[in-house]
């Protein structure tokens, strides 16, 4: 996967360079750049390292190099880095985000995986903001309940500020829930659950909010297309948590700087 000339002047300042002997020996490192495009291609494709193609740098190269940025934290720092250059520019509304999560099959297994009726796997939770721009992703195992997963949605997000109002599903429906988003300075908008026993407190007017829930929805439908994300097989959670980052980036490239 080739990144476009504008795509790679956006991020490679924030690409480490790899490091250069004060005696001038030893073999230099590749290109950053064709190391960065050759773990795109894995990250789009779902395909093995090892059938990363010869246009390529090796794939031992390329994942050798993946590990060392997941490690220092470059693919954070990418992500982060966008976002924060969207919101300076008026690209991010946080006066209504959108939360949920969605189901990554992990059959080899691995940390933060959980067994669930659909089988083994991970779970993604994201937030996007009212025009549904990705805030946060977060890893997690399939098992907990995502009203658990909130609080830790949030710690993950990429900019400082808060949502003023935070939109879900019903399985978002709880007073627990409400009153501790309340305490940080969250209002949380969902529809009641059918089986809600506690009398009902949801404003029908806020509620209206709901109908722009599709945008979360929109944005694992365009994180899918980077197939590595749909199937977990990495074993280590931060592993499989750049993948996403790696896909939410170029999302960010495409659908939000256009290039």
């Amino acid at each position: 996967m080739r990144l476009t000339d504008k795509q790679w002047e956006q991020i490679q300042g924030l690409v480490p360079d790899g490091p250069v002997r004060s005696d001038g020996k030893g073999r230099p490192w590749r290109d950053k750049r064709e190391v960065l495009e050759g773990i795109l291609w894995i990250v789009k494709t779902g395909a093995r390292w090892r059938d990363l193609p010869k246009e390529y740098p090796p794939y031992q190269t390329c994942h050798r190099r993946f590990q060392q940025w997941v490690e220092d934290g470059t693919f954070d720092k990418l992500i982060e880095a966008l976002a924060k250059d969207l919101q300076e520019r008026g690209g991010i509304d946080m006066s209504e985000c959108f939360i949920d999560g969605t189901f990554s099959l992990a059959k080899k297994g691995g940390f933060f995986v959980g067994k669930t009726k659909r089988g083994k796997g991970s779970k993604i939770m994201a937030i996007t903001d009212a025009g549904g721009v990705v805030l946060s992703v977060r890893i997690e195992s399939a098992s907990p309940h995502e009203v658990t997963l909130v609080e830790k949605t949030l710690d993950d997000r990429f900019v400082e500020e808060m949502p003023e109002r935070l939109i879900g599903d019903k399985a978002y429906d709880s007073d627990e829930l409400d009153e501790r988003l309340a305490d940080m300075g969250i209002e949380m908008i969902a529809p009641h659950r059918t089986n809600r026993v506690r009398q009902k407190t949801q404003d029908g007017r806020k509620l209206r909010r709901y109908k722009r829930r599709w945008k979360v929805e929109r944005f694992f439908a365009w994180l899918f297309n980077y197939r590595r994300c749909i199937v977990r097989h990495e074993n280590k959670e931060q592993n499989f948590k750049a993948i996403v980052l790696l896909a939410c980036m170029m999302i960010f490239l495409k659908s939000y700087f256009h290039l």
